[in-house]
């Protein structure tokens, strides 16, 4: 009887080892990615693109404050945040407290459907087989997304929903496009539809959810640089196999990093936060992502992370 009762009690410990690790050490354990993008003219001088994406913010997560409050000290001269900001109605004020030293850096935004819908309970399971869209089952925004963007955009920080617009960033003239999020059905292509300006030094479109369907229509408009998040990189990973759902159309290869869709470079946040009511990580650690875009090479057949 001891024997076989041994085997389901060290079974609950290795899981409740791992579920600690989890939920205490790799959700706080935040990382910086930096990857090389080639999409500039030769002779054109570098920029560099802070992605946030996924913060999913409630007012106690300290330590996530702290660490987005740190990356003030990259100086990069655009920031872009792809949505799902916020998760809690009184998030937006420590949300521009974990901004407010990259604020003053060029900056723009989209939102996603947690920016305007609170976060509730779920059982994870179901992701295996379906994504999460339309879940939130709510008809009445419960979060408050427009103080969200409000607090941003008098910071300067451009609100992309649906819309282009042209910006300086550094030596560049960029073309953007954005839209809104797609999961929750509020994208609206077709509001920033047609070719994106050739004369610009760089197109860049942004999304909160990497459907392809969309991603495709950026590519064929000629944006060169598609930012996405919402994937959360899977979250739940299983070492050197990666992630098992992407909650999306996007296929599990292309969940998080640098890569290429069409004839556009991609590139997908894995995130830094966690819904509240799925507070783990598993090799998958949350992360913010410096892009920096440097002139094309013949020899450029392939993205390269820098570690």
């Amino acid at each position: 009887m001891r024997k076989a009762a041994a085997v389901p009690l060290s079974l609950l410990g290795v899981g409740m080892a791992g579920l600690a690790y989890a939920s205490v050490v790799e959700r706080n354990a935040f990382r910086l990615r930096r990857f090389d993008v080639p999409v500039l003219e030769p002779g054109q001088r570098p920029v560099r693109i802070l992605h946030l994406s996924d913060l999913h913010l409630t007012p106690g997560r300290r330590m996530l404050i702290d660490w987005v409050r740190s990356l003030g000290d990259l100086k990069p001269d655009l920031v872009v945040n792809t949505g799902d900001t916020i998760a809690h109605p009184d998030a937006v004020g420590p949300l521009l407290h974990a901004l407010e030293p990259l604020l003053s850096r060029p900056g723009l935004f989209v939102y996603g459907s947690n920016d305007l819908y609170a976060p509730r309970p779920k059982n994870p399971v179901r992701y295996l087989w379906r994504t999460s869209k339309g879940d939130h089952g709510q008809t009445i925004p419960s979060l408050p997304w427009q103080e969200l963007g409000a607090g941003m955009a008098v910071e300067g920080w451009l609100d992309m929903n649906n819309t282009t617009a042209r910006i300086k960033v550094g030596d560049l003239d960029v073309a953007v496009g954005g839209i809104h999020d797609s999961h929750i059905n509020l994208d609206r292509y077709d509001m920033i539809a047609g070719p994106a300006p050739e004369e610009a030094d760089l197109r860049l479109g942004v999304m909160h959810s990497p459907e392809p369907r969309n991603m495709t229509r950026f590519a064929s408009d000629g944006y060169q640089l598609l930012l996405a998040g919402h994937t959360h990189g899977g979250q739940l990973c299983i070492p050197f196999y990666g992630a098992l759902v992407t909650n999306c159309g996007i296929d599990r290869a292309r969940v998080k990093g640098l890569s290429r869709h069409d004839s556009a470079y991609l590139h997908v946040s894995a995130g830094l936060g966690t819904s509240p009511y799925a507070p783990a990580r598993f090799a998958c650690f949350p992360e913010a992502s410096l892009l920096t875009l440097v002139p094309r090479r013949r020899s450029d057949a392939s993205t390269r992370e820098v570690r």
